[in-house]
């Protein structure tokens, strides 16, 4: 395996997930994904569970599943989507080099390259000692 890819674990990021809907996909660096997915439990447990339920859950009484269940769904595919989300990255960032040694996309966050520039201009990676070719060139060695 090549150690100049950043590859991301998945269960890691399912791990924390399950811990904090959200955190996740900060793992992955992906935080909007993340703000997202905590807009949507909140406006889920806002509009579908009970007020008293919630409060009972957050106290650590017991609370009645059904009374969660929503809460409970959106978390779990959250957790589902931070692994399958961490799955791409790594499958992405496999396939980043061309034949002839080109990156066109990020080893750190696996989003497209400008071949103009020595940094990912998302995540600010450096990539000085990294020969860095267009989407392009990547493009037509696969035809």
């Amino acid at each position: 395996m090549d150690r100049s890819v950043s590859q991301k674990r998945p269960w890691l990021a399912a791990v924390l997930g399950v811990l904090a809907t959200g955190l996740g996909h900060v793992y992955l660096r992906r935080v909007r994904r993340a703000v997202g997915w905590l807009v949507a439990l909140l406006g889920v447990s806002f509009l579908f569970v009970d007020g008293a339920a919630l409060r009972a859950l957050v106290s650590g009484d017991p609370v009645d599943p059904l009374a969660v269940a929503p809460v409970v769904f959106v978390g779990a595919l959250s957790v589902i989507d931070a692994y399958l989300v961490a799955r791409a990255h790594n499958a992405v960032a496999r396939i980043t080099a061309t034949p002839d040694g080109q990156v066109t996309h990020c080893p750190n966050c696996g989003r497209e390259l400008d071949p103009s520039i020595d940094f990912c201009q998302w995540c600010t990676t450096d990539l000085s000692g990294v020969e860095v070719g267009s989407a392009d060139v990547a493009d037509e060695s696969d035809h």
